[in-house]
């Protein structure tokens, strides 16, 4: 299903890359009466663009700056390979500026989802479709200009809102709050249009990696839950109540096994995904292997691929994997290493370094949680084989592909952007700050309820009690690495909260965290700003 939604897609970015360019052709070349969207396939190829974009940037560009930014994950250079202009450690460390790669990749890849979105409105709705058929499809397409419309507001705050296409003059920035609003109004309007997840297998998988109402729930469930952060005003209750929305919807239920969620071969059948981004080994975008896995244990997990050796995560942050029994501790590789078991565990054959190098034979694979700065270069490691190159814990939560190649070194996982543990956490933490519990199926839900679900389901010891700390903790345990971690400790207040790296020999490290507030948002671009007069700069930049 990816492959065939994915090709569709790909002849509509080329489509729409020639009227992009070739500006001196008549605006009727793309679509004229004989090939206006029409059928359930053409609609599928015309709305392809959107996904295809989307893919594009979410798992990389966009989970960098939402997660290289916090204590989840971090990429040190290493003897100053992988340092590319030092762009991982200003995002560690806070010291972005307005021409940081990723800070121009990212806001070009939302508004340019967000201009796709309006020609696609545009392009429907000139067709000869019903109005049945131009309404639903609309519907999908606003939830999608919804969607990124949050990622730009969550990431740079005051953004313009663009409905028009083509764009009319230079569009000014607006303040949050207006653009909250409208996000919210936008969703609201189109829930009705809207599919439900369904208990047909058929239908899921024609509508899986597209808005259903559960999507608008879930995305109005996380504005609510942030509200405070957004408009100045708390929405807990209503946090609750797009949870009990998603829950009244029983075809939503949790997994059995949590690796299942992030295998290479997920998609439409697992059943607690809201909404996620497919990606196959066509399907740019997924190359979390390439970055996170450890090169040395390559061969062990079944594949010969070129890959980093960088990209980890903090000691504070695995420390919070230390439940008994926690399945989701498993989605780390830590210590000494051995040959898996192809059911997410391990056996007892232990993985060698290859006997080079001045490696001794024999020596097994050891992967150390601690992060210990040289002092020579920036926010840099080493490149010793058996010492720096082991150092950070490494995720394998999206679980390494045997059939990755090295012509693209690209992973099949699908990435879940919502999907139903989230609910649980986001209504547990709602009801903590204050919002009375419901009751869904006879059954109250309250923080611990719903806490103990996740546990169960990880065969992780069950909690006695929670708190917000807590369950802090547990979103973290939970959603590790699926982009949300950012989002989190801003709502927490401890996005400036530091986390000091030790420098080999006693030496300090030069380089220190800002931890001005002004933070918690990203830049407006400088290229953005120097096209466009009418945008406003972020405070503090």
């Amino acid at each position: 299903m990816k492959k065939i939604f994915i090709l569709c897609a790909a002849i509509v970015v080329t489509m729409g890359t020639f009227s992009c360019t070739k500006l001196d052709v008549p605006v009727e070349s793309q679509y004229v009466k004989s090939n206006f969207p029409v059928t359930d396939a053409d609609y599928t190829a015309l709305l392809g663009t959107i996904y295809s974009n989307l893919s594009s940037s979410y798992a990389v560009p966009y989970w960098r700056m939402q997660d290289l930014s916090t204590d989840e994950a971090i990429l040190p250079a290493r003897d100053g390979n992988f340092d590319d202009g030092g762009q991982y450690r200003q995002l560690h460390y806070h010291t972005w500026t307005f021409d940081h790669p990723n800070v121009i990749g990212v806001w070009q890849w939302g508004f340019g989802g967000i201009n796709t979105c309006n020609r696609i409105i545009s392009v429907i709705n000139s067709s000869p479709s019903s109005e049945a058929k131009k309404q639903s499809s609309i519907a999908e397409v606003k939830a999608m200009r919804a969607l990124y419309l949050y990622f730009m507001m969550d990431l740079y705050g005051n953004v313009p809102i663009i409905t028009d296409f083509p764009v009319n003059g230079q569009p000014a920035t607006q303040p949050r709050a207006k653009v909250y609003a409208f996000i919210e109004s936008e969703l609201k309007a189109v829930l009705p249009l809207l599919p439900a997840k369904s208990n047909s297998s058929v239908t899921n998988t024609m509508q899986y990696g597209r808005p259903t109402k559960g999507m608008v729930f879930a995305l109005l469930a996380k504005m609510y839950l942030n509200s405070g952060v957004y408009v100045g005003t708390n929405r807990y209750q209503e946090t609750v109540t797009m949870c009990d929305s998603v829950q009244a919807n029983t075809n939503y239920f949790l997994d059995a096994r949590y690796r299942d969620i992030f295998l290479p071969n997920n998609g439409p059948t697992i059943n607690e995904t809201i909404f996620a981004v497919p990606y196959d080994q066509q399907i740019p975008g997924n190359q979390f292997t390439r970055f996170g896995f450890f090169f040395y244990l390559a061969q062990a997990y079944g594949f010969n691929v070129n890959l980093s050796i960088a990209m980890s995560t903090t000691p504070e942050f695995y420390n919070r994997f230390n439940i008994p029994g926690d399945d989701r501790s498993k989605t780390w590789l830590a210590g000494p290493q051995f040959y898996p078991d192809g059911n997410g565990g391990f056996t007892n054959q232990p993985v060698y370094y290859p006997a080079a190098n001045g490696v001794p034979p024999n020596t097994q694979v050891n992967i150390i949680p601690t992060l210990t700065l040289t002092g020579l270069k920036p926010m840099d490691l080493g490149n010793s084989i058996l010492t720096s190159q082991s150092e950070g814990v490494r995720s394998i939560k999206y679980y390494p592909d045997v059939n990755i190649i090295q012509a693209t070194r690209l992973n099949s996982n699908d990435v879940p952007v919502f999907r139903l543990a989230d609910i649980y956490l986001m209504k547990a933490e709602a009801i903590l700050r204050g919002a009375t519990p419901t009751t869904i199926n006879g059954e109250t839900q309250t923080p611990l309820t719903l806490v103990n679900k996740l546990r169960t389901r990880a065969h992780a010891e069950t909690a006695t009690s929670i708190d917000l700390d807590g369950l802090l903790d547990e979103r973290a345990r939970e959603l590790s690495w699926e982009a949300w971690r950012r989002n989190d400790l801003i709502r927490y207040g401890l996005f400036e909260k530091e986390y000091p790296l030790p420098v080999a020999g006693g030496k300090t490290d030069d380089l220190k965290m800002n931890t001005d507030p002004t933070r918690r948002l990203y830049p407006i671009p400088s290229t953005e700003l120097k096209t466009n007069p009418n945008l406003k700069q972020n405070p503090g930049y």
